[in-house]
């Protein structure tokens, strides 16, 4: 790790970003198989349990927002404190990241239990239904502060270059996700079938573990103790800067879920099946997606350490970098997904409709994927440069406002059926993708030819 972190301002930008994402994306996806796991047991239950673990993803996902944005914000704090050389600064905000997490885990438990029903209820769950989504809730919600804490550790790690601890942490869960899901769900030496309550309790087990080794790997940078730096009281200062970066991140990282729920409102008017094929697909757009997952983390990583330092030339080639890797691994993705698209979904389940939706989506899917790439390379840049409002107002473009005018106008005013929420998923992603890619690169232009100013004056004095 030590290594990672002293040359992250001068080892070369496309040998960093390989070093830093291939561990990330080997992360993703077996965090991506994770879920995959989950889904393909649901499948086996019943549809219903499918539709049901499909309409629980994004409510779970607001809960988890908070969590994440903070991290990613502390993540950004830590990284440009290392970069300026101020250790002990990076150490107090690890610490105070900690402590934030903490108390963001009992506000997420209280808001859930409060929220669950009515948000279900809203997206048309009912009857045995409804029982079914809320056992698997209910049982998630108990061990919030898992995911939360195990969030704000791996912000402190990343921060470090260190991208290898969460993977190894998330290959552990998976294949250990593998053998407690069918033995939780059907019962069996001792256990009684739990259905999909099943799956939440094998979740939990399996964070509890990956949290401890977490702690334990962060507690290794020394950044947690007291003797470098780190405060285990409130440090106003900290705390203010902590909560400036993670509330717009976290607020977008809120949107991502509302859209789903804006999207799964929609898809609801049409079928269950509609419902259980997004989800499905959704699954199939993030394997594909997995080689760049780790780019959004290196990005972040690299430009908030050389923001720290003041290399923003350096800054400028790492998103460029970036966004060359992920138009490579785009083009054989998309390929996979529009010759794959009805294959891939009859992994999952074996209900015709559901695979005829899902792989219709699927093969307009194909053409979205590089605009992700865009999109997330860019804000994770500009959240590396401590400005995580863009990242915002963009999220609330592309989740809510987008959707909601978009997919309304077409299903209701023209009556374009599925396909209209289908192309407005393309729309909508592709018009915010370049919205972000502009306004990254101006604002990354801006402070390179601030560095080539100030090289310029101080050159000179030197002489």
């Amino acid at each position: 790790m030590s290594t990672a972190q002293n040359d992250m301002t001068t080892a070369p930008i496309p040998e960093l970003i390989r070093r830093l994402t291939i561990p990330a994306s080997i992360g993703f996806f077996f965090n991506t198989m994770y879920n995959v796991v989950d889904t393909f047991y649901a499948g086996k239950l019943s549809t219903d349990a499918l539709a049901a673990l499909s309409l629980s993803f994004p409510i779970f996902f607001i809960l988890l927002a908070m969590g994440s944005g903070f991290s990613t914000g502390a993540t950004a704090l830590i990284g440009n404190a290392l970069g300026a050389g101020n250790r002990r600064l990076a150490a107090c905000i690890a610490s105070q990241g900690v402590l934030i997490s903490t108390v963001l885990s009992v506000v997420v438990m209280i808001l859930g239990y409060l929220t669950v029903e009515p948000l279900f209820r809203l997206l048309g769950a009912s009857d045995e239904y409804l029982v079914i989504c809320l056992d698997y809730m209910h049982t998630i919600l108990a061990g919030a502060f898992l995911p939360l804490t195990g969030f704000m550790l791996n912000g402190v790690l990343n921060a470090q270059g260190d991208m290898t601890s969460y993977r190894n942490y998330l290959i552990g869960a998976t294949l250990l996700n593998i053998g407690l899901d069918p033995w939780l769900m059907f019962g069996g030496f001792g256990v009684p079938a739990m259905g999909i309550k099943g799956l939440a309790v094998a979740t939990l087990i399996a964070q509890f573990l990956g949290v401890l080794y977490l702690a334990w790997q962060a507690r290794k940078t020394g950044l947690l103790y007291r003797s470098e730096g780190a405060h285990w009281k409130p440090q106003m200062p900290e705390l203010k800067a902590i909560t400036g970066q993670g509330v717009p991140a976290s607020l977008n990282m809120m949107t991502v879920a509302l859209g789903i729920l804006i999207i799964t409102w929609f898809l609801s008017h049409f079928s269950k099946n509609a419902v259980a094929a997004y989800g499905v697909a959704t699954r199939i757009e993030q394997l594909v997606l997995l080689p760049t997952i780790g780019l959004n983390s290196a990005t972040m990583a690299l430009v908030a350490q050389n923001g720290g330092a003041g290399r923003f030339g350096r800054v400028r080639t790492t998103v460029r970098t970036a966004l060359v890797y992920g138009a490579v691994a785009m083009f054989f993705g998309g390929l996979l997904i529009w010759f794959g698209s009805d294959f891939l979904m009859e992994r999952f389940t074996s209900d015709p409709a559901v695979i005829a939706v899902g792989g219709h989506y699927l093969r307009i899917a194909a053409f979205i994927q590089y605009a992700y790439i865009l999109l997330f390379v860019n804000t994770s840049a500009l959240q590396g440069l401590k400005m995580p409002g863009f990242a915002l107002w963009i999220g609330l473009y592309r989740q809510l406002v987008g959707p909601a005018l978009i997919f309304g106008l077409a299903t209701q005013v023209f009556d374009f059926g599925l396909d209209g929420i289908w192309w407005g998923v393309f729309a909508i992603t592709w018009s915010a993708a370049l919205v972000a890619m502009w306004y990254a690169r101006r604002q990354v232009d801006r402070l390179a030819q601030q560095e080539v100013v100030l090289d310029e004056i101080i050159a000179p004095n030197d002489d």
